[in-house]
């Protein structure tokens, strides 16, 4: 899978006239290579994978990491660098760079970390170096069967979360207590998954993204998350898993909002069954040759026919990055096509007062579309406990 990726960027290279690419970014090098380390930039250690138009690749990463590359990765040359000794994976890069000469270098110009981006820049005229960020976007929008059924564990990896974090919503349980559950629900599910289908050592089952949730007043922040906080009857409860759903470091999105015991505002309940209908309506246009922009329209028409402000996206296209190309917005013209895998929101906010929102992952097939999260969202399938 890894080494077919490859050889399709190599044919992207040199179609374009490109002689070497640069991948730095740590899903982009996982896509090609079948390599990750879970520290990356944030110790300050780039990996970064050369592909050559013509040559074999070849994969600069710490020493430290040096034994999981050479066990994980398909590529064979592997050079090794040591934190503090002679200038890093900098030599290594640099004599990469110097022996391509004068010829056009690939980067990915939005992600490419910027100690990466001032060596290169110090050492390649500015005029050489193409972004190819949206040449990786174009390969790795349509997904392969293997791909999806990467997409469809990691969604019933998603249901168990969400299956176990409507069952702890209880009244005096703190928010804490309801992400602890769906953590190891979704771990569970996931080494479940591991062990019936992958002859796999490396893949971790464990959920490790903080949940992102809010409940009562705090219900208009999208993005907050547990807290300390005791649910009471009649709150409402936001539950998104747009950075847990992630088997097999496949990434899907996934939210819905539930209420505690009963519904007190009526105001709520109409609130809700519009970000219903407006999913609804971004769902109905997924099919092939829509423009991602249409996709965002129906939706937002029904959100401001009812009378509420102009929304945020629709959605995104997800896979081994959270955001993928193209995205469910205005402007974004891209067409669809079978393979494709969406998060689809419908969502209504109101500052200050409530905030709704569901949100499913599917793919785009021949026809329409297949749901990957399949879980209850009428009215009366959303007052729990």
């Amino acid at each position: 899978m890894f080494e077919e990726r490859t050889q399709k960027l190599k044919a992207r290279l040199v179609e374009d006239g490109l002689e070497i690419a640069l991948i730095t970014d740590d899903d982009s090098v996982y896509y090609f290579s079948g390599f990750y380390d879970y520290l990356h930039m944030d110790f300050g250690r780039p990996t970064i994978l050369v592909v050559s138009a013509q040559g074999a690749p070849i994969l600069v990463t710490p020493t430290i990491e040096l034994e999981m590359a050479q066990r994980m990765t398909w590529i064979e040359d592997i050079r090794a660098w040591q934190d503090g000794e002679g200038s890093e994976w900098r030599g290594d890069l640099q004599h990469l760079i110097e022996a391509v000469g004068s010829a056009a270098i690939g980067i990915e110009r939005g992600t490419m970390p910027s100690l990466v981006r001032d060596f290169v820049d110090h050492v390649v005229t500015n005029s050489n170096l193409t972004d190819i960020t949206s040449l990786i976007a174009e390969l790795r929008m349509i997904k392969s069967d293997e791909e999806l059924q990467l997409a469809r564990h990691s969604g019933q990896v998603a249901m168990a979360m969400m299956t176990a974090g409507r069952d702890a919503i209880r009244e005096g349980v703190p928010e804490y207590e309801v992400a602890l559950a769906t953590a190891e629900a979704g771990a569970r599910s996931a080494a479940e998954l591991l062990t019936d289908n992958y002859d796999d050592d490396w893949m971790s089952p464990n959920t490790h993204f903080l949940q992102i949730m809010a409940s009562g007043s705090n219900i208009t922040m999208a993005h907050r998350r547990p807290t300390l906080r005791q649910i009471t009857r009649g709150d409402p409860v936001f539950l998104c898993f747009c950075g847990m759903a992630n088997f097999h470091r496949f990434k899907l999105g996934f939210d819905r909002t539930f209420w505690l015991g009963e519904i007190q505002d009526s105001r709520q309940a109409e609130i809700y069954e519009v970000a219903v209908a407006s999913q609804r309506a971004a769902l109905e246009h997924v099919r092939p040759g829509v423009l991602a922009e249409e996709v965002h329209a129906a939706y937002a028409e029904v959100i401001q026919t009812a009378g509420y402000d102009y929304p945020f996206r629709c959605g995104r296209a997800t896979g081994f990055s959270f955001l993928e190309r193209p995205q469910l917005v205005a402007g974004d013209r891209t067409v669809l096509e079978p393979g494709m895998v969406f998060a689809v929101d419908g969502s209504v906010s109101v500052a200050g007062y409530f905030r709704a929102q569901v949100g499913d992952s599917v793919v785009v097939t021949e026809n329409g579309y297949e749901p990957i999260t399949e879980f209850p969202k009428t009215i009366n399938e959303v007052v729990v406990g």
